[in-house]
Formats: C-alpha cells, sequence, structure tokens
C-alpha cells in the first residue's frame, strides 16, 4: 500500500491574501487540487489523506468532490503545528492501512513534483527505508547564527534543498514521531520528518528532485507557479514526466467534466 499524506494546514500569513495559500485559484483550479491531481493519477499511489484546517474541511471535502479526486480516504483537521497536522494524518492512515504501507509527506502548496520524483520516493524506501526529496544548490549558502555576520560557506558541492515528499514506511515513522512527542522539548526546531529521524540517528537517504518543484508561500511564488503552468506542455524541461497512460487519464477525466457540466 503507497499512501500519500497531504498537509494543507497553513493559514497563509506570508501570502497576506485573504484565505490560505493552498486555496488560492491558479488558472481556475486551487492550488491544494493542482498537488492533489498529481497524486491522484499516479498509478503507484493507493490512497491519500489530507490534513487541513478544521474549518475547511467540508470545503475540502467539496473540492475533493468536484474534481473527483477518487483516492482521498478521508479529509481529517490538522494541529497545533505542521508536525501535529502530520502525526494526526499518520494516525489515522495506521488505524486503516497496515504498518508495512509506504507513505509520502507532502506539501499542499508544492503543486509541480514531477511523476519520476513520486516513483522515486516509493523505490527508494523499498531499497533503504526512507527518501528525502533533494536538489542540489545552485546558489552559494551561507550560515550565520545572528543573521548579521557570515559564520561559514559550506562547499556548495555539498549543499542541497530539502523538498518533498519525505516518505517512509508507517510504522518508522509514527515510532520516529512517538520518540519527539515524548521528549521534553516536543517538536521544538523539528522542521521536517528528516530532522525528526536525524534527531534519532536514523540515516536518511535522498532521492533526486525536480527545481520545478517550488513551494508556494509567497506571492512570488505565486508568479513563478503560473509561468511553470505556462509550460507544463514541454514537461521534458520541467521534469514532469507524465507518462502518456497518465495524461490520457487526466484529458479523459477533463473532457467527462465538461460534458457533464454542459
Amino acid at each position: 500500500m503507497n499512501i500519500a499524506i497531504i498537509f494543507a494546514g497553513g493559514s497563509g500569513v506570508r501570502m497576506g491574501a485573504g484565505v490560505p495559500k493552498q486555496f488560492l485559484e491558479i488558472n481556475g483550479k486551487p492550488i491544494l487540487i493542482h498537488t492533489l491531481e498529481l497524486f491522484e493519477f499516479h498509478e503507484m499511489i493507493d490512497k491519500i489523506y489530507v490534513s487541513t484546517l478544521k474549518d475547511y474541511i467540508p470545503y475540502v471535502e467539496d473540492l475533493v468532490a468536484d474534481y473527483r479526486i477518487t483516492k482521498v480516504a478521508k479529509v481529517i483537521p490538522g494541529g497545533e503545528t505542521a508536525q501535529d497536522s502530520i502525526y494526526n494524518a499518520l494516525k489515522m492512515a495506521e488505524s486503516e492501512n497496515p504498518g508495512d504501507s509506504i507513505v509520502l509527506l507532502h506539501d499542499g502548496v508544492r503543486p509541480f513534483v514531477a511523476y519520476d520524483v513520486i516513483t522515486a520516493n516509493i523505490e527508494g524506501v523499498k531499497a533503504n527505508g526512507n527518501a528525502i526529496t533533494s536538489t542540489a544548490c545552485y546558489e552559494t549558502i551561507m550560515i550565520s547564527k545572528s543573521g548579521d555576520v557570515i559564520d561559514e560557506v559550506p562547499y556548495r558541492k555539498e549543499t542541497f534543498a530539502g523538498q518533498a515528499p519525505q516518505s517512509f514506511y508507517l510504522k518508522d515513522i509514527i515510532a520516529a514521531h512517538d520518540v519527539v512527542r515524548n521528549s521534553p522539548n516536543g517538536y521544538e526546531n523539528m522542521v521536517d520528518a528528516c530532522t525528526i529521524i536525524r534527531s534519532q540517528g536514523i540515516e536518511a537517504h535522498m532521492v533526486p528532485g525536480n527545481r520545478g518543484n517550488i513551494k508556494v508561500t509567497t506571492p512570488e511564488d505565486v508568479y513563478m507557479f503560473r509561468a511553470l503552468l505556462q509550460y507544463k506542455e514541454n514537461e521534458q524541461a520541467f521534469g514532469l514526466g507524465l507518462t502518456n497512460k497518465i495524461a490520457t487519464r487526466m484529458n479523459q477525466s477533463i473532457a467527462r467534466r465538461e460534458r457533464e457540466t454542459k
């Protein structure tokens, strides 16, 4: 069983919009739906769980129905922090699926992850027990504890940007969360699942990501997402890797919706 857990509980403070960023419509479709469709149309994904703001659960359920995202098993409320929200979704998945299921943890506002990257995450977990999507940094990374003085400039060839999905066996990532949740500091400084497992001495294995897999957080990111959508037909340039089978299925779904609305 391969399960996508999509966390979409952000409030959109940095976006400055009137609605949470995951619900902003780009080209007539909410960002969250752009994201969900990537997993809906991936032949290796069996189920999807969505964690979102409690007040928005009915709205997300309506979106899922309207856009026929058939793999969504449940939409559940998030928690106080992003990691709490993910944990809630993991526990729901645990109650309904085997512990050796593979779970892919993904941001609801990363709507351009490549088909092949999703595949690589699943295969990476089978090979190494986990898979952390990463891309090489092209810019120089500077480390500064004060935010004023540069303390260190690591070799660029040794720096990578963490992305999503981050993928694990269901039972393993829940066990890692439980250790953190029972510790004195809880999720403090635990920015993602990779941080959580590394805090426990677990080796994290990278899989290559696609550079178009941006996280839509600021207004500038919205402009970039719109530009990427304009070039979506050029699949090789952006590493989308959609097979003819999946592309055909997407077109059939669009055509069916158009017929039903006439």
